[in-house]
């Protein structure tokens, strides 16, 4: 497995290759799906297969599913229940995850395979990171944000990804409902 370690001039470099018109505020897809959706749900992939925009209701608060996302121990949870680590692409016994809990900050999850910065923290909210995949071309690096609401007892994460090679796109979209969202709504329900 090859991991990369995310500086800055790797970050600045990455950002340039993406194009500027990225933004979270548009959508060209709209798709909610549900942490126990079915095979034949939308997988939010947009029309070009530059962008994955992806709605996910939780059974947990807000504040619930952010600490979950951005606490090491607590993500390590979703990690051991993913698909990743149930197929064993990703090993059990892969390094623990490492999440940098202030703009700037680096993390590194999936046993080093999913690697980045952390761009924007607004606590209970918003996550915005530039992502990245262990197995994509040095350099090659995107946008993943996740904005959280209340949606009546529980939580609506509303996640957009852009900017990642297009080839990636069914893979990337497949595997955030399978490493992300399914184990997520596990573990989040076993707390």
């Amino acid at each position: 497995m090859r991991t990369n370690r995310v500086t800055r001039r790797n970050l600045v470099l990455g950002l340039a290759a993406i194009p500027p018109a990225l933004s979270f505020a548009s959508h060209e897809v709209h798709a909610i799906e549900q942490p126990n959706g079915s095979a034949d749900a939308p997988q939010g992939i947009s029309r070009s297969a530059i962008a994955i925009h992806q709605e996910v209701e939780f059974q947990a608060s807000r504040q619930r599913v952010y600490h979950a996302l951005t606490d090491a121990r607590a993500f390590d949870r979703v990690v051991r229940l993913s698909a990743a680590v149930k197929s064993a692409m990703i090993p059990a016994s892969a390094p623990r995850s490492h999440i940098g809990r202030r703009p700037g900050a680096g993390f590194s999850l999936f046993g080093g395979y999913v690697t980045g910065l952390q761009v924007e923290l607004v606590h209970d909210q918003r996550i915005v990171q530039v992502w990245r995949a262990g197995s994509w071309n040095p350099g090659e690096y995107s946008l993943a944000g996740f904005v959280l609401a209340d949606q009546g007892s529980g939580c609506r994460l509303v996640f957009d990804h852009r900017g990642f090679p297009p080839s990636e796109a069914q893979h990337l979209a497949d595997g955030w409902h399978d490493n992300y969202w399914q184990p997520l709504a596990q573990a989040l329900a076993s707390a």
